[in-house]
């Protein structure tokens, strides 16, 4: 049993099922897999064999999907990285993943070939990109579709997939078969999907987010559709034209769609199942979502690259925001946080204090340890549990209230304070588009609470928002922003991370320069 094995299963079931679309293109389980024989084939003649990393550096397309199927079958290790990579940053991958082949597309092209590769990969190119040893097009042009099949244990690796390195060079996650179908199957179960669902790839496929939607799909002869290029026009026509079941996506792209404009013109009855991941869910979006989408079900799913499932809470109209019980294949811990990395797994915090989230890796979605790491794998892993960076409280019911990463917190004149209770309050003022919390070294303080704002209002001021927090029951005086700053946005990563530590130092430089 291996997901080559299985993706066969799905074809031999529902042959006449739609597989993927992406705009005019649409093929049925047995005509893709017919293209992805041929890819198989065509890759063991490039000389990529069971082990080989396969370096991937698409946008998602159906090529990347065909593309993933293929690399499976033959037992190599599908390796997507972000095309929007630095050169610097595309030959680190590479070479750090020691990878056999390169698969890029034209708007990848001259990262590739300006890269500095200590062993040459064979470069396959797509869509006319330059350069390439073979082109996907010849790939896929070759008769034969008799691919030679390898022993393919479930420990085996199958997928690398790299982490956004906001704190230094890109760390590479390896994952087993076993890995993978377990996170899909986790996935599967913890939305209640059924078979011949249909879902959109808008999430990348070098994310984790994006790798769950497609695997769990396959598994269940459901439909992908293929969205290349991200607006919120075109996800919305999507949505309705393909009669879409489930979506799994993060809060931006929910704040984008039930915000447009045009929301109620599209027909979306047909999508019951939400769920979202990757970034906290503010209460009032929670709120807009359930109005908006009247979901059967709707999820906030907790967890890593590495790990996949960390907790999930299904019941978000009782609990706005809360990540609650541990995974299908989980277990958790909040234990006293320690920034210098000694922190003990079995110091554990009581109800409503906050701690670091620690998790089992003995669960069967969970690493092994970081590729060629072993210095980063003694920090991150110990005694058997996964050290997150995030913290976390635990209510009276013992379900989990994610508040922020260990280094996020905020000490202010002695007190801890979480950028996520200040974010929450601001988020229900009606004038509030998008807000982040950061904080900022001050003389006085230690830290200040600084309030970045996003708002589409020109008649919002500080005052307004500082008398708001003052008259809210939830948030704490000494907790109030000590200053507000309006921008045109937040700067996010390309899966929608906030990037706290870029506001952090445009602050800091901005101090800097006027002194």
């Amino acid at each position: 049993m291996n997901l080559g094995n299985m993706f066969e299963f799905s074809v031999k079931r529902f042959p006449e099922n739609t597989a993927i679309v992406e705009e005019n293109r649409r093929y049925t389980y047995r005509e893709f897999n017919s293209q992805i024989n041929k890819l198989a084939v065509s890759l063991q003649k490039s000389g990529i064999e069971k082990g080989d990393r396969v370096v991937i550096i698409l946008k998602n397309r159906l090529e990347t999907v065909a593309l993933y199927w293929a690399i499976q079958k033959i037992g190599a290790v599908f390796t997507p990285i972000n095309f929007r990579l630095s050169t610097d940053e595309v030959a680190y991958c590479v070479n750090n993943a020691e990878a056999k082949a390169v698969i890029y597309e034209p708007i990848s092209e001259e990262v590739v070939l300006q890269s500095s590769f200590i062993n040459k990969p064979v470069l396959i190119s797509i869509l006319g990109a330059r350069g390439g040893d073979i082109t996907y097009e010849e790939m896929l042009g070759q008769e034969n579709e008799d691919y030679e099949v390898p022993y393919v244990d479930m420990n085996d690796i199958c997928l690398m997939l790299y982490t956004s390195g906001t704190t230094g060079k890109p760390k590479g996650v390896p994952r087993s078969h076993m890995n993978e179908y377990s996170a899909a199957t986790a996935h599967i179960i913890q939305n209640h999907y059924s078979t011949h669902e249909s879902t959109i790839g808008a999430m990348p496929l070098y994310h984790t987010m994006g790798m769950r939607s497609l695997v769990s799909m396959g598994l269940l002869n459901g439909k992908f559709v293929i969205i290349p290029d991200y607006n919120v026009e075109n996800t919305l026509e999507v949505l309705d034209k393909e009669q879409i079941t489930c979506v799994y996506l993060i809060p931006t792209i929910f704040h984008d769609i039930v915000y447009h404009k045009d929301f109620d013109k599209y027909n979306l009855q047909n999508l019951t199942k939400i769920g979202y991941a990757g970034a906290a869910m503010t209460t009032e979006l929670t709120e807009k979502c359930f109005e908006k989408f009247k979901p059967k079900v709707f999820v906030n799913h907790y967890g890593s690259t590495e790990v996949y499932t960390f907790s999930i809470c299904d019941y978000l109209d009782k609990k706005p925001g809360c990540a609650g019980k541990p995974g299908f294949h989980q277990e958790l811990r909040l234990i006293k946080p320690d920034p210098e990395g000694n922190a003990d797994p079995n110091d554990l915090v009581p109800i409503g204090e906050p701690g670091e989230i620690i998790v089992n890796i003995d669960s069967l979605e969970a690493f092994k340890g970081y590729w060629n790491q072993p210095d980063t794998n003694k920090k991150a892993i110990r005694s058997g549990w996964y050290f997150t960076g995030d913290m976390g409280v635990l209510d009276k019911d013992e379900d989990l209230n994610v508040v922020g990463r260990v280094d996020d917190m905020i000490i202010s004149g002695g007190e801890n304070i979480h950028p996520l209770e200040v974010e929450n309050v601001l988020a229900g003022h009606p004038e509030v588009s998008e807000v982040t919390i950061v904080g900022i070294p001050d003389s006085h303080w230690g830290e200040k609470v600084v309030a970045y704002i996003v708002s589409d209002s020109k008649n919002i001021n500080s005052e307004e928002l500082d008398i708001y927090c003052k008259n809210s029951n939830n948030l704490a005086n000494f907790k109030r922003p000590k200053e507000y700053r309006f921008v045109k946005e937040i700067p996010k990563s390309p899966v929608g991370k906030i990037l706290r530590r870029i506001l952090k130092d445009t602050y800091q430089g901005e101090i800097k320069e006027s002194v």
